[in-house]
């Protein structure tokens, strides 16, 4: 048990904390957005609500809810941990010749990148979370089906502008955070192999492109085209 809490512990130990959360997540917002595509479905808002009552009301989700706010608080306190203690170990800071050919902008951006993504999530879970759970100021109606009608109030929140540039701010930081992030993971773990490490960039890049834009659509489709 000693060794685990030693390596743990350790700045190696901490990365693989942050590579197995960071999965952890990626799998996560994976299903999330695919459950927003609901919205699209031209019934009134019943399939988003019926999406909506399932996930607060199973009790499977339920339990892996729970490790979800676990994971991101994890994530957040040892990137936290390690920016400090990065800073710490370098106190008089330095030029580092041409730092930009050495490393790529979202790699020196992701505390940056992680403070901007830990905000949206705060006022995302306040909008609708808290919302829907403990029925925080909004008035839900039920719908067709007897659910709380969560569509309503989405499509409330999307048609002002500065949900739509706030969620699109999130999800752009999303962009440039799984980027890195996703292929960081891989090599921290210690899968980065010059045969399959093309693969996993390739993968990284094509993930950190399809579940942004699957979030930013419903904002953009809301603000811009819902009657």
């Amino acid at each position: 048990m000693s060794w685990i809490i030693k390596m743990l512990s350790s700045t190696l130990g901490k990365k693989l904390i942050m590579s197995l959360t960071g999965l952890f997540l990626i799998s996560f917002l994976t299903i999330h957005m695919i459950g927003n595509l609901a919205i699209f479905k031209d019934d009134g808002g019943l399939a988003f609500n019926t999406y909506a009552a399932f996930m607060s009301t199973n009790p499977l989700i339920g339990t892996v809810s729970y490790l979800l706010y676990a994971g991101i608080i994890l994530h957040v306190a040892i990137a936290t941990i390690l920016y400090f203690s990065n800073s710490s170990a370098r106190p008089v800071k330095y030029k580092v010749q041409k730092s930009k050919d050495n490393s790529s902008w979202e790699s020196r951006s992701m505390t940056l990148l992680g403070s901007i993504i830990l905000v949206f999530i705060l006022l995302h879970l306040k909008d609708f979370w808290w919302q829907y759970k403990h029925d925080g100021g909004y008035q839900f109606v039920q719908d067709a089906n007897g659910n709380k009608d969560i569509y309503a109030l989405v499509i409330q929140q999307f048609k002002t502008t500065f949900a739509l540039v706030i969620y699109l701010a999130g999800v752009v930081a999303l962009f440039f955070h799984l980027k890195h992030g996703f292929q960081s993971a891989f090599q921290t773990l210690g899968l980065e192999h010059q045969k399959y490490t093309p693969a996993i960039k390739a993968i990284g890049l094509a993930f950190s492109i399809i579940v942004p834009l699957g979030f930013a659509l419903m904002p953009v489709y809301v603000y811009f085209f819902h009657v």
